[in-house]
C-alpha cells in the first residue's frame, strides 16, 4: 500500500479564514473529509506495520529446542496437529497470495524493511495530517472571534435602543 504525499498534497488548498465572510463562515466539509481520510490512512499503515512487528518477533522463537509436535491455529477456535522439523526456512506472504521460501535471516530482513518503508509513510503523511488540524483549529478561532464580535455588536446595538 503506497501512499505518494505529492499526489495527496496536491488535493489540499489553502483556505484563507480571514477573508471569508462572517455570515458564510464555516468549517469547509473538504478539509474534515481530509483530516478523516489522513488519519484513516495513518491507522491502516499502522495496522500492517503492526502485523509485521509481530511477525518479526514471532521469528524470535523458531530454534532448534522447538522442533517438534504442535497444535497450529487454523481458525479462530479451531487447532489442527502439526510438526515443525525445519526451523530454519519459512514461508512468507509477499502479497496478492504469494508466498516465499526464505531463510530465518532474510525474512527478518524483509520484515525490517517492510517496517521501515511503512513508518517512512506514516512519517510521510503525518506532516499533511497536522497541517490540517491548524487549518481547522485556525477556521475555529477565527469563527469565534466573528460571533464574538457579533454579540458585542448586537450587545451595544440593544443598550443604544434602550437608551
Amino acid at each position: 500500500m503506497a501512499w505518494k504525499l505529492s499526489s495527496l498534497s496536491q488535493k489540499f488548498t489553502a483556505l484563507n479564514v480571514t477573508a471569508c465572510n462572517s455570515y458564510r463562515f464555516y468549517v469547509d466539509k473538504n478539509v474534515l473529509q481530509e483530516i478523516e481520510f489522513l488519519t484513516s490512512s495513518i491507522g491502516q499503515l499502522k495496522i500492517a506495520q503492526t502485523k509485521y512487528v509481530e511477525a518479526k518477533d514471532s521469528l524470535a522463537v523458531l530454534n532448534k529446542d522447538n522442533a517438534g509436535y504442535y497444535l497450529l491455529t487454523s481458525a479462530q477456535q479451531m487447532y489442527v496437529p502439526g510438526t515443525l522439523s525445519d526451523v530454519d526456512h519459512v514461508l512468507v506472504d509477499v502479497g496478492t497470495g504469494y508466498y516465499v521460501e526464505k531463510n530465518v535471516e532474510d525474512t527478518k530482513e524483509f520484515f525490517k524493511r517492510k517496517i521501515d518503508f511503512l513508518t517512512k509513510q506514516i512519517e510521510k503523511i503525518q506532516p499533511a495530517l497536522q497541517e490540517k488540524h491548524a487549518m481547522k483549529q485556525a477556521v475555529v478561532e477565527v469563527m469565534n472571534m466573528k460571533i464574538q464580535q457579533l454579540h458585542s455588536q448586537q450587545t451595544s446595538q440593544t443598550s443604544a435602543v434602550k437608551a
